[in-house]
């Protein structure tokens, strides 16, 4: 590997596409190559850097400890030479490529509608691969080069990842009217003792700033039903008592699906909906293309 003159380059960006896909026959397909050929690249690599990289396991490839490692130089790697040789030009209409975003249903619904009407018109040739996991598998995600931009609420990142607000949100309480007599406000009083809906979280997410302002306050609300889905959680309030308390933007259409909004009756701190990214991705020109049209798709109306 000392001897760059001996080694085909090449190699690297066929590692780089079975590191991502974990399979041959879609790492094939991304590089428009066929799959005798990946496989025997993939042979090749294995000689030169004396490692089986990849190990045959159920539903594709997994990688093995050294292939690890070497994802997160290989991505900084490629991504510099690509800026070497490609610039700082972007041409979104007749780019070839697939983005890789993290992102929930929450951010999924709010984000994907509008900025894939503008992809499809603007930029046709360009693809999204839209996956979800937990905020420190993501966060890992993106430092590995696994994940090129991931959407969702980041109180702590590790320095090298780039945070970007995309816009601030609020919380509301989503009720059905007719659990309220007429006229009837929200109240402290009838927010504690009424059961409530949790859109569920392994590392608390949204609803941790609930129980926190809740706790100011020496309170704690009974938490009646958890679902994992933003999308069912309206569904779920719908002819009963409980109260859904959620980002403003999660419930913009619930009004209309007869379900009444309320001001919280007590302060909840607001929250930032951010992009994350690595700064290996600082000289891309195509990720600051796709960043600034999701920061668009963000913007309210």
């Amino acid at each position: 590997m000392n001897n760059l003159r001996a080694v085909d380059l090449n190699l690297l960006v066929i590692l780089e596409a079975l590191l991502s896909e974990r399979h041959l026959s879609r790492a094939a397909e991304r590089l428009h190559m066929s799959q005798p050929a990946v496989s025997h690249a993939l042979a090749r690599l294995r000689h030169l850097l004396g490692d089986p990289l990849l190990l045959r396991g159920k539903g594709g490839f997994q990688p093995t400890a050294r292939a690890l490692e070497l994802a997160r130089p290989l991505a900084e790697a490629l991504q510099s030479v690509r800026s070497v040789l490609g610039g700082a030009v972007f041409e979104a209409a007749t780019a070839q490529r697939v983005f890789r975003l993290a992102m929930s249903d929450y951010g999924a619904a709010l984000i994907l509608p509008r900025l894939l009407r503008r992809l499809r018109v603007e930029a046709p040739g360009i693809d999204l691969a839209i996956s979800y996991a937990s905020r420190s598998a993501v966060i890992a995600g993106v430092q590995d080069g696994e994940i090129d931009l991931a959407l969702g609420v980041f109180p702590q990142l590790p320095e090298q990842l780039h945070r970007e607000t995309l816009f601030e949100e609020t919380f509301v309480c989503a009720l059905d009217p007719a659990s309220l007599a007429s006229g009837e406000m929200l109240s402290l009083e009838t927010y504690l003792a009424r059961p409530h809906v949790l859109v569920a979280s392994s590392e608390g997410g949204m609803a941790a700033e609930v129980d926190a302002a809740l706790a100011q306050l020496g309170q704690t609300r009974r938490i009646a039903v958890r679902v994992p889905y933003w999308t069912v959680a309206p569904e779920v309030v719908r002819g009963t008592d409980l109260i859904l308390t959620v980002a403003q933007r999660a419930l913009q259409d619930s009004a209309a699906q007869g379900l009444a909004l309320y001001a919280a009756p007590f302060a909840i701190a607001p929250f930032a909906f951010e992009t994350i990214r690595h700064r290996r991705t600082d000289g891309d020109a195509g990720i600051a293309w796709l960043r600034a049209a999701i920061a668009q798709a963000a913007e309210p109306g």
